[in-house]
């Protein structure tokens, strides 16, 4: 008869006892799947931004009297002076300031907003119209400054991802706008009627005229918003901003020529509509 090894004949006497044991270990669980963190748009938020705005501006010049008129191109064959051409010129220059919003997300794809931001600004520039004025060479130098403006819009977001945010905005749109106007010439250049007159006393700034004011309209654009860390975000934009009709400012001679009685002589300096494009770049915090 064959005889079995004692080690063997141990080990499937125990073999029993060991399938036993591992049948009693506790099995681990599988990890659950790791998920990506949903970014959510919901809610308040608040935030600044900074960016650049420009324009191309004109502005028309026109006599408001007799003598104004004579003393330009409307003087008769051979006229005496020659008449002020459209100045056209372009303003810019660097914005900055704060928005507030909020948001409603409908679902992973879409969201209604509505936002309100203020800026300072320093868009502004001057343009130069060269002349004849009496036979003496002139010129009107004028210039606009859009000092600070302001909007109120709706926004409408699509979301192709859930920390990218795509959105068309418009609504309503205020600024302040500051223009000033001066015509110069020679020193001694001056003429008259009974009626009107000016004196170029020192050749520089012998008609001024000057506006500041606070003008409303509208304003459309869209962006790109990316949600860069939990309620941290980064926004790029451009807007269109259209503050309505132009306004006229009456240029009127600083002093007549010394006819008792005689009213200072003026031109009206006509501005085109005043509006701008504005590009800029904004961060947000967005309350939970």
């Amino acid at each position: 008869m064959r005889s079995w090894p004692t080690g063997l004949i141990a080990l499937l006497a125990l073999a029993p006892f060991g399938i036993a044991h591992a049948a009693d270990m506790p099995i681990k669980a599988p990890s659950a799947p790791v998920t990506a963190t949903i970014y959510s748009w919901a809610g308040f938020y608040f935030g600044g931004n900074g960016g650049y705005g420009w324009k191309d501006p004109s502005v028309t010049f026109s006599p408001n009297d007799g003598n104004a008129a004579a003393s330009t191109c409307f003087g008769g064959p051979p006229p005496i002076g020659t008449c002020a051409a459209p100045a056209s010129f372009n303003i810019n220059g660097p914005l900055g300031g704060l928005q507030a919003g909020y948001n409603w997300q409908f679902d992973q794809h879409w969201l209604l907003g509505f936002e309100t931001d203020f800026d300072l600004s320093r868009i502004r520039g001057t343009g130069i119209s060269n002349f004849s004025l009496s036979g003496f060479p002139a010129n009107f130098t004028a210039s606009e400054n859009v000092t600070s403006f302001g909007t109120v819009r709706a926004r409408l977001g699509f979301l192709p991802m859930n920390n990218i945010l795509l959105f068309g905005t418009a609504g309503f749109a205020y600024g302040h706008v500051d223009e000033n106007v001066a015509l110069n010439s020679v020193a001694g250049n001056g003429g008259g009627s009974l009626t009107f007159g000016y004196n170029c006393v020192g050749g520089p700034n012998c008609f001024v005229g000057s506006s500041s004011r606070m003008a409303t309209g509208w304003t459309a654009g869209g962006g790109l918003e990316y949600a860069v860390w939990q309620n941290i975000s980064v926004k790029v934009e451009y807007l269109y901003v259209n503050l309505g009709k132009g306004n006229t400012v009456d240029v009127v001679s600083v002093a007549p020529n010394g006819v008792p009685g005689q009213a200072q002589s003026s031109f009206s300096a006509g501005y085109s509509t005043v509006d701008f494009h504005v590009v800029r770049m904004g961060l947000n915090y967005k309350l939970n």
